[in-house]
């Protein structure tokens, strides 16, 4: 596969088509499937709002023998096949949001980094991590519980990355940005800002902000460095 090298006006392009192929199925859907506004988290939809359809199955149950109060009536609801269908049809989105909002954002930053290099790995975290905050927002919810159990193994857990550039941070923080947004169920604002920053990053690539030359040829000797050919002997 060919290294991803457009110039500004392509990336340009590509983004342009990209979010107007994108906007325009989400319209076209919900034309034509006025309910699909119920399921898409685009709105501030409860993550697990179909636990709670109105086609839930109510068991309850009768009090003992003993219970001197007449009391202790219990109340068990169990979900139909319809709301776990909804259910996952409802979360599948919430991830499925995340990886299409990630596309032209990872394109962005393999497009501005494809002159002084970029890590795979990296790219392809860019594409993953909004997937893992995503659903540890789903899971925490409103739990206090949960989140300072999220924090005790996130603690347990030593991440060393050290980043080449600081715009590598500013892409890892967009990347969650998308991931809580998709979580809480906000995925339209997180649409709304992934055109945002990907044109953002278009323009002040295409206009050389901030270019310093001392930047300049520190960037041309770590070019000429993977440049040059290995002169190991062969084994």
């Amino acid at each position: 596969m060919t290294s991803f090298e457009p110039t500004p006006a392509q990336l340009a392009i590509r983004l342009t088509l990209y979010f107007a192929v994108f906007f325009g199925a989400l319209i076209t859907m919900v034309s034509v499937w006025p309910d699909a506004v119920d399921n898409l988290p685009i709105g501030g939809h409860h993550a697990l709002d179909f636990s709670e359809v109105k086609d839930e199955i109510l068991t309850i149950s009768k009090p003992e023998s003993g219970d001197e109060d007449g009391g202790g009536f219990t109340a068990t609801f169990r979900p139909t096949s319809s709301s776990i269908t909804k259910g996952i049809l409802f979360l599948s989105l919430h991830l499925s949001g995340t990886i299409l909002l990630m596309i032209p954002i990872t394109w962005t930053y393999m497009a501005t980094r494809h002159d002084i290099g970029y890590q795979k790995n990296f790219a392809r975290a860019l594409i993953v991590l909004p997937i893992c905050a995503t659903t540890t927002i789903l899971l925490i919810q409103d739990s206090l519980a949960l989140a300072f159990g999220l924090a005790a193994l996130v603690a347990a857990v030593r991440f060393r990355v050290v980043l080449e550039e600081t715009v590598d941070g500013v892409f890892i923080f967009a990347a969650i940005c998308v991931g809580l947004s998709a979580g809480i169920g906000y995925l339209g604002i997180a649409s709304v800002f992934a055109v945002f920053f990907c044109f953002t990053i278009l323009i002040l690539w295409q206009m050389e902000f901030g270019e310093n030359p001392l930047d300049e040829a520190r960037q041309e000797k770590k070019r000429a460095k993977f440049a040059q050919p290995d002169k190991r002997p062969p084994a």
